[in-house]
């Protein structure tokens, strides 16, 4: 396929998977979000053992792109469904993938930034990483990523990361059990390629087995959420807060809430 906001490689049995938007600090927009579904879905048939998620430029990703945002203002309510389950086919996309993920984290990593980088099985981040959802402080409601989130911190943490919607910084991350291992920026590229030869020594089906086990046991409970997380999605875009807030934003002025 020909990729224009992400890009692929292979290097023997590790597959790279780059968001390519540097000069937006890699900020989805829907068409980056059809070609990241579509390189997850081609890479869970492939031949490669393991799977790295990275940003072009100082960035990883600073989430949805905020001018999608605005003209997302405009749709319909199927429009914003639409959305909505494209994220959710997102994240659940790079969370099944059979092999192991590992998410390289250099500078920003915000709201579905964030997302993709805590839905990796490892989390490796640089030490000038960034993490944060913010998606409250634009009258948002981070929906899906908050499903993916109290699966690995439960409800209280959950609530102080979204209802704060501040940012945090790697070590915070790791102390939380989102980030495995703090890096030095130079080194970060070595370390991922350390890690994945660890993961390709081991048998990929046990890997496969292992991962698919993990997900079933809360596999039930992740559907509903999924479920209510589109509702949630859906319905967040048509109230006037996210009206108000994306505006505030675009603006750059502090947002007059509804109430």
């Amino acid at each position: 396929m020909d990729y224009k906001t992400i890009l692929v490689a292979d290097d023997a049995l590790i597959r790279t998977i780059t968001l390519n938007r540097p000069e937006r600090r890699n900020a989805m927009t829907p068409e980056m979000q059809m070609e990241l579904i579509a390189a997850f879905e081609e890479t869970a048939t492939s031949a490669c053992r393991v799977v790295v998620l990275a940003g072009a430029g100082e960035g990883f990703c600073s989430g949805l792109d905020l001018a999608a945002l605005e003209a997302s203002q405009s749709e319909t309510a199927a429009d914003h469904r639409a959305e909505a389950e494209r994220i959710a086919r997102l994240f659940l996309s790079l969370y099944e993938l059979p092999m192991p993920t590992i998410a390289a984290v250099r500078g920003a990593a915000i709201a579905g930034g964030s997302g993709l980088a805590f839905i990796c099985d490892f989390t490796l981040a640089a030490s000038n990483a960034k993490f944060g959802f913010t998606e409250v402080r634009i009258g948002f409601v981070p929906a899906l990523v908050s499903a993916f989130l109290e699966l690995q911190l439960g409800a209280k943490r959950t609530r102080d990361l979204l209802l704060t919607g501040r940012i945090f910084d790697a070590e915070e991350a790791l102390r939380l059990g989102l980030v495995n291992e703090i890096v030095p920026r130079e080194e970060l590229a070595g370390r991922v390629r350390t890690l994945a030869a660890t993961l390709i020594d081991n048998s990929p089906q046990s890997l496969a087995a292992t991962k698919q086990l993990i997900a079933d046991q809360r596999r039930a409970w992740l559907d509903a959420a999924i479920v209510n997380a589109i509702e949630a999605n859906t319905h967040a875009r048509e109230t006037a807060d996210f009206q108000e807030g994306v505006s505030a934003f675009l603006t750059k002025r502090k947002p007059v809430w509804s109430r």
